[in-house]
């Protein structure tokens, strides 16, 4: 469904990838790819902007998931979430300096997976939204014109850049998936962006206009 946060896998085991994609069939989250190195990582990720990313530490190579990590804080404005073996206070001190949104440990159950998918949305989304504390919908439709967003589709995209599931949003707004699927593709089509992340970040921008 239109709307849903991407995920991006990066993991080097084809066994325990597709078992993270299987887990996330069906749910508020959607695989934009699977990649098992480091470059095709790169490659995914300079292809299609993810939402989020799954990481795996170890792939075996000369490059790990902790670098695929610091690539991501230097070009890409998404969150990030280690899913590793590894605890040991070397692994760990590595990874807190990349300041990742969940850190999950080996073995993982798909409720374990899906809870750390929403905490580092929900993380990344206040880290980065917290100096805009309100979104307007009459600036928004004043940097658009004349392609204005209804007050339900300004509701849909208040409720995405907090950072919130498709579940939780027609839970709160009392509509169907059908109708919300509606409401983010009019939406993003007003915005002229593709996903969900382009929407946050052009959100971002027009807020940020004097």
């Amino acid at each position: 469904m239109q709307g849903k946060p991407k995920v991006l896998i990066v993991e080097d085991e084809p066994l325990i990838a597709e078992n993270i994609a299987m887990h996330l069939n069906d749910t508020a989250f959607e695989v934009s790819g699977i990649a098992y190195d480091y470059e095709e990582a790169l490659q995914l990720l300079k292809k299609g902007m993810p939402d989020i990313a799954i990481l795996d530490i170890n792939l075996e190579e000369e490059h790990d998931g902790i670098e695929i990590a610091e690539h991501i804080k230097r070009t890409s404005n998404i969150p990030f979430l280690f899913l590793t073996s590894y605890s040991d206070k070397a692994t760990i001190d590595r990874v807190k300096k990349t300041g990742p949104y969940a850190y999950l440990v080996k073995p993982f159950n798909k409720n374990t997976l899906l809870a750390s998918l929403e905490i580092a949305l929900s993380n990344f989304n206040y880290e980065h939204n917290q100096h805009i504390p309100f979104l307007n919908l009459f600036k928004i439709n004043k940097q658009i014109d004349p392609a204005n967003l209804s007050q339900r589709e300004f509701e849909v995209i208040q409720a995405i850049y907090a950072g919130k599931s498709n579940q939780d949003i027609c839970s709160e707004l009392f509509i169907s998936l059908n109708t919300l699927k509606r409401h983010i593709n009019n939406a993003y089509m007003k915005l002229a962006v593709p996903n969900r992340s382009a929407a946050i970040a052009q959100l971002r921008t027009i807020m940020q206009k004097q």
